[in-house]
């Protein structure tokens, strides 16, 4: 996300990019941006910026991670100017997203008495319209939300790419593991068979559904927008 808009912005517009782990960012800044970027360590719940800082807040799929909303939400509303813009993006429920709740599903039949859930608790955990419009409510900081549906395709060479994606990328390692210690290459093979199993061997495509959510802070709107912060939390 950093990448497009360093790409797609003006070069005098100022973007700084933050994430909470600095090896992410060391490995962000050696990809490189189009244009200029500024990296900094920060942490969402006490971001290391005045207030006002900034006319627009950018978080890519990493709201849902945050570990106290309401707080980080009001953290973004304190950063940001009157009239300024927080704009995220989050998942919609796993059964909307095919290929993770395939996977989710094959999980749950390898281990009945202790599914691991992960991926719906969590990355797909935080998408209920009523909850996000409250959370950003109680914060306190914004005059107006508007959520828009994105719908989309995701796409893959073979089903073991989306397997080891989702058990190797992702907590839900830990979470097979804490089961089972040798259980992950059981996993792997159980999961791409569910896959292939729904999807097909060659080239398969997954319904995936997010929604895009932005929050305008109270106050005027400023006269030039001039200034991101961006949050690195790639995508799925």
């Amino acid at each position: 996300m950093t990448r497009a808009l360093a790409a797609g912005l003006n070069e005098s517009v100022s973007i700084t990019a933050t994430d909470l782990n600095q090896p992410m960012l060391d490995h962000a800044e050696a990809m490189g941006t189009a244009g200029p970027v500024e990296w900094q360590q920060a942490d969402v719940m006490n971001l290391p910026f005045p207030d006002a800082s900034f006319d627009v807040v950018v978080c890519q799929f990493g709201v849902m991670f945050f570990p106290d909303k309401v707080a980080a939400h009001a953290e973004v509303a304190r950063v940001l100017r009157p009239g300024g813009t927080y704009l995220f993006s989050v998942w919609d429920a796993i059964e909307q997203n095919e290929f993770v709740h395939v996977v989710e599903r094959s999980l749950a039949e390898l281990f009945p008495s202790d599914p691991p859930r992960f991926m719906s608790r969590t990355p797909h955990g935080y998408h209920d319209d009523a909850v996000l419009r409250a959370d950003l409510a109680m914060c306190g900081g914004f005059a107006s939300v508007t959520i828009d549906t994105v719908n989309a395709h995701s796409r893959a060479a073979t089903c073991h790419i989306p397997a080891r994606a989702y058990l190797e990328g992702t907590p839900l390692r830990a979470e097979v593991e804490a089961l089972d210690p040798n259980g992950l290459a059981v996993a792997l093979e159980v999961s791409a068979a569910a896959l292939t199993q729904r999807f097909g061997s060659v080239d398969p495509v997954g319904k995936i559904r997010g929604f895009v959510v932005t929050a305008t802070k109270s106050g005027l709107l400023p006269t030039v927008q001039s200034g991101f912060l961006s949050d690195i939390e790639p995508r799925e």
